[in-house]
């Protein structure tokens, strides 16, 4: 009888023992994962190229300098932890998503929302590089209208889908002026006419600048803006983004990938969750 209780008093002592030590091997284990996973981000860094660092068994693509591939990867960012900001100065509603925002201003006007973001970054681009002749967008009607034709005084008249241009103001090269163009296409362009202008690129042949895009109201839009490539020749991105309602453009995280985040891999025709939005029947576009 006595052994019996000494045999089941053993056994209690046993399960007692392991089920105290049950969490602290999940603790072990979750110590060991971070150990071997270190993170990704240098969180005292200010500019996207520092912020994150390259996976292991990847180098980046190298780009020349002064390229538009070249400054997007090295577009400056805000200190980290900095949030999202709506246009009204308001605290966007999840913070979740990000690991980085991008030191660009959000006018005041509400009008500066995903695809706006996007085309403002490259027409600064073009701009501060000289090739402000180069800037310009199709409205969602079809119809173009460069910077040219704006800083030489032709303002569109729109009635229904029916657009037309005369000459209204004088002739104005100002950068105050640029950005006035630019508040008419926020206007007038968006997703939809971004996704039926320009070129459509195949997942294999993406690089820093091409877009993923879903057109449509509402559609969205997200741009890389870094590369890096394996021995095989897999390659892993970056993402930002700008959104609607008009906010802080932002770096984003790989939400569904913790182990490469925020490093993507991109493929065609298929589901792709970025942040707070999941793209389907979309497309990789390039602008011209």
């Amino acid at each position: 009888m006595k052994k019996g209780i000494f045999v089941l008093l053993g056994l209690s002592i046993v399960l007692l023992l392991a089920f105290q030590l049950k969490p602290i091997n999940k603790v072990i284990e979750a110590a060991t994962a971070i150990i071997e996973t270190p993170s990704l981000i240098n969180k005292d860094s200010l500019t996207i190229k520092s912020r994150v660092n390259v996976p292991d068994g990847y180098e980046r693509v190298d780009y020349a300098k002064g390229n538009f591939e070249d400054y997007l990867r090295n577009y400056k960012l805000k200190t980290f932890g900095s949030k999202i900001i709506n246009y009204d100065d308001s605290e966007y509603f999840w913070q979740g998503g990000h690991i980085g925002i991008l030191d660009i201003p959000v006018p005041k006007n509400g009008l500066q929302q995903c695809a706006d973001a996007l085309i403002r970054i490259r027409s600064e681009y073009l701009w501060d590089n000289n090739r402000k002749d180069e800037i310009g967008f199709k409205f969602t009607s079809g119809h173009y209208c460069s910077w040219k034709k704006y800083a030489d005084g032709y303002r569109p008249k729109i009635s229904d889908n029916k657009v037309t241009f005369h000459k209204t103001a004088s002739a104005n090269t100002s950068k105050d002026n640029f950005y006035k163009y630019l508040n008419l296409i926020y206007m007038y362009s968006g997703t939809l006419s971004l996704y039926n202008e320009l070129e459509s690129v195949d997942a294999e042949d993406l690089r820093i600048g091409d877009m993923l895009i879903k057109g449509g109201s509402p559609g969205h839009i997200v741009m890389i803006c870094d590369e890096v490539i394996d021995a095989k020749g897999d390659k892993l991105f970056l993402l930002f983004q700008g959104n609607t309602p008009a906010q802080s453009v932002h770096l984003v995280k790989n939400l569904e990938d913790a182990s490469i985040s925020p490093w993507y891999q991109l493929e065609d025709a298929t589901v792709i969750p970025v942040s707070n939005y999941t793209f389907s029947s979309s497309k990789f576009v390039r602008f011209k």
